[in-house]
C-alpha cells in the first residue's frame, strides 16, 4: 500500500510556526517514501471557521512548498461520522452522557480531594432508557462517550519509540456534542480510516489522544495508522515560547522578509541531531530529511537563527529567481545590482534601500566635516574603477591621520547613509563621480 499522510489543519485562524513544522514534517516524510499527501480541512465549528483562514493556510502551505494531492472537510462528512457513532452504540463502546460542565468540574475537584484521580466516573452508563426519555422530554440533549477497555495500549512510535498507556488513568473521551458536532477524537479516526492514512505525525501534545483513538481505530473494525509523535518547540533557551513566538504566523514572517526556503531549512530540522543550513529548495530539503534523526528533546525555536538562515538563502539566490521577486518589489533590477547587493541583505526588503542608494536619492549623514573636507579635496579625477577605493582611502588617511573602521564608516555614511554595506570598490563606480561628490557636499541626491 502506498504510504499516505495528512495535514488536517482548522480554519479558525492562520497557520503559526508550530502548524507549519508539523504540516512540513508530514510532506517531507510522505515525499521520501514516494507516498501521497491530504489537506484536510477540520470545519465543523461554523462560528469559528472562516474561508479567508482556508484560503490563507492554503497559501501559506503553497508559500512553504507543500503541495498535496487530496482535499477533503469535515463539515461535508457529519453522515459518516453519526454512523460510526451509532455502530460504536450498537456494541457497546459508546453511551450517552448529560452532564454539565459545571457539574463535571464538581466531580473532578471532590476526586482529587479523595485522592482519587480525576477520571471520569461513567455514572451515565447507569441510566435507563426511562432516565433517557425523561431527559428527552425535558429538553436535555446528551453528549456522548467513547468507551475505553481497562488495559494497556502500546504502539512503536517514530519518534518516541515505545510507547505504553493504561487506559484506566484516562477518562472515557467525548466523541459527539450535544449539538451533534462530532469532537475530533471521533472525526479525525473517522476520515483516516476513509482515507487509508498509513501514518500520523503530529505534536507530542496528542500522545493520550492518540492511545485513546487506537482503541477507537480497533472499535470501527480498523487497523491504527503509524503514530510519530513531534516534540514541542520552546523559545532559544528552552523556555516557553512567548504569545508573540508562539503564534508567530507564517503571513507574518512573510511580511517581515522571511524567505520561504529560509522557513523550510529551519524547520525541517529543528529538534534534530542535524546542523540547520540553508537548502535552495523544497526538493533539496527531502533529499537529506531523516525522520529517525528528530529527538524527544525539545525542539528550541530561535528568531536570530531565523534570520540568519534567511540571509544564507537570499546568497543562494540566481538572479532569475531574485529578479521575480525584487520586481514584485517594484524593481526592475539589473543582474550588476544583484551581484552587487545580494551579499548584503537580511531580506530581500532591504534592496529597496539600496535601490535608492545607487539609483534613487538619499540624505547623506555628514558626522566628520573635516574627513569629508579632505575627502572632496583628494577625490581622484580619473575614471572610477574598482581600484578608486583603494587609492582615495589611503589618500585621506595619510591627510588626516585617520585610518580602520572610524574612516570607513565616516565615508560610507556620507556616500550611502548607511553604515554597513557593499564593498565601496565595487559601489563607488556604480554609484558615479557626480552622485559621490553630491552627497559628499550633503546635497541630497
Amino acid at each position: 500500500m502506498k504510504m499516505k499522510l495528512r495535514f488536517a489543519p482548522s480554519p479558525t485562524g492562520n497557520l503559526h510556526v508550530g502548524n507549519a513544522r508539523t504540516a512540513l514534517v508530514n510532506y517531507l516524510f510522505s515525499k521520501c517514501n514516494k507516498g501521497e499527501m491530504l489537506l484536510r480541512i477540520d470545519d465543523t465549528d461554523p462560528e469559528r471557521s472562516k474561508t479567508e483562514y482556508e484560503e490563507n493556510i492554503k497559501k501559506d502551505l503553497n508559500w512553504l512548498g507543500i503541495f498535496w494531492e487530496y482535499t477533503d472537510r469535515q463539515s461535508l462528512k457529519i453522515d459518516q461520522y453519526n454512523n460510526a457513532l451509532n455502530k460504536l452504540f450498537e456494541i457497546g463502546r459508546a453511551y450517552r452522557c448529560y452532564e454539565t460542565p459545571e457539574e463535571l468540574s464538581l466531580k473532578r475537584k471532590a476526586q482529587l480531594i479523595s485522592g482519587k484521580p480525576p477520571v471520569y466516573d461513567r455514572q451515565a452508563m447507569n441510566l435507563t432508557e426511562e432516565d433517557h426519555q425523561k431527559f428527552k422530554s425535558e429538553g436535555k440533549l446528551p453528549h456522548w462517550r467513547f468507551k475505553l477497555i481497562d488495559q494497556d495500549v502500546a504502539w512503536t512510535d517514530l519518534i518516541r519509540g515505545n510507547c505504553n498507556y493504561n487506559m484506566k488513568s484516562l477518562s472515557d473521551p467525548v466523541i459527539m456534542r450535544e449539538d451533534g458536532r462530532p469532537i475530533y477524537t471521533l472525526a479525525s479516526v473517522v476520515d483516516d480510516i476513509d482515507h487509508k492514512i498509513t501514518h500520523i505525525i503530529r505534536g507530542e501534545d496528542h500522545v493520550t489522544n492518540s492511545a485513546a483513538q487506537i482503541q477507537l481505530f480497533q472499535a470501527l473494525g480498523s487497523k491504527s495508522p503509524t503514530m510519530g509523535h513531534l516534540s514541542l518547540i520552546a523559545g532559544s533557551e528552552g523556555e516557553g515560547l512567548s504569545k508573540r513566538l508562539g503564534s508567530l504566523t507564517l503571513g507574518e514572517l512573510r511580511e517581515d522578509g522571511i524567505e520561504s526556503n529560509a522557513l523550510a531549512s529551519l524547520l525541517a530540522r529543528l529538534g534534530t541531531s542535524d546542523p540547520i543550513v540553508a537548502f535552495k529548495s523544497v526538493e533539496e530539503i527531502i533529499k537529506s530529511f531523516d525522520l529517525s534523526k528528530f529527538s524527544r528533546n525539545t525542539a528550541k525555536f530561535d528568531v536570530n537563527e531565523l534570520n540568519l538562515i534567511n540571509k544564507k538563502s537570499i546568497q543562494l539566490l540566481d538572479y532569475n529567481d531574485a529578479k521575480e521577486k525584487l520586481n514584485s518589489l517594484g524593481l526592475d533590477a539589473s543582474k550588476e545590482f544583484w551581484d552587487l547587493v545580494s551579499g548584503n541583505l537580511d531580506n530581500l526588503k532591504q534592496s529597496i534601500i539600496w535601490w535608492k542608494v545607487i539609483y534613487g536619492e538619499i540624505v547623506p549623514i555628514i558626522d566628520n566635516p573635516e574627513i569629508i573636507k579632505i575627502a572632496k579635496e583628494n577625490f581622484p579625477n580619473d575614471k572610477l574603477d574598482n581600484s578608486t577605493w583603494g587609492i582615495w582611502s589611503k589618500k585621506i588617511s595619510n591627510e588626516s591621520g585617520l585610518k580602520g573602521k572610524e574612516l570607513f564608516t565616516t565615508l560610507r555614511k556620507a556616500i550611502t547613509s548607511q553604515e554597513h554595506g557593499p564593498e565601496l570598490s565595487k559601489l563607488l563606480p556604480v554609484l558615479g563621480k557626480g552622485k559621490i561628490l553630491s552627497r559628499l557636499s550633503g546635497i541630497k541626491s
